[in-house]
């Protein structure tokens, strides 16, 4: 008598069909997690940066739903902005002597860089083992010389 054996099935779970975020084609995730505001009440150099929180920030906080935002008093010290970032980095700025609108822009370039530092965009320049494929040209070995 032959009998037929079931196949051996393993139950897939919901849990096992997650996936990793990355950054890339079908999903953004952004850099930024925390944004801190800290400021002076009595130092006339925080006057503009109290002006940005008082009129932006609950609309800046419902733009980016994503981002948490901290508004913190410094007694007697400059007024800053501190942008945390996923990859356990932060950056700060000093905001003393800018006026609403270059805070904005401030804050805009801090939701918007990567956390990541700061690399030169001037590399080393390129050195091959082998020579060109036509050689090393030179002014002294041409067969008649330039003339003006």
């Amino acid at each position: 008598m032959a009998s037929k054996l079931a196949p051996t099935l393993t139950p897939f779970l919901r849990a096992q069909q997650s996936s990793f975020p990355a950054n890339g084609h079908g999903a953004f995730i952004p850099q930024i997690r925390k944004l801190v505001f800290e400021f002076c009440d009595n130092w006339a150099s925080s006057t503009n940066l109290r002006t940005y929180i008082h009129n932006h920030i609950e609309q800046l906080a419902r733009e980016n739903p994503h981002v948490e935002f901290v508004v913190r008093r410094r007694s007697h010290r400059e007024p800053l902005l501190r942008g945390f970032y996923i990859n356990n980095r932060d950056k700060v700025i000093c905001v003393k002597g800018f006026e609403v609108n270059g805070i904005q822009q401030k804050v805009q370039l801090l939701l918007d860089s990567s956390g990541s530092k700061i690399k030169p965009l001037k590399r080393e320049t390129v050195v091959s083992r082998n020579e060109a494929a036509r050689g090393i040209w030179s002014g002294l070995h041409v067969e008649e010389p330039f003339r003006i």
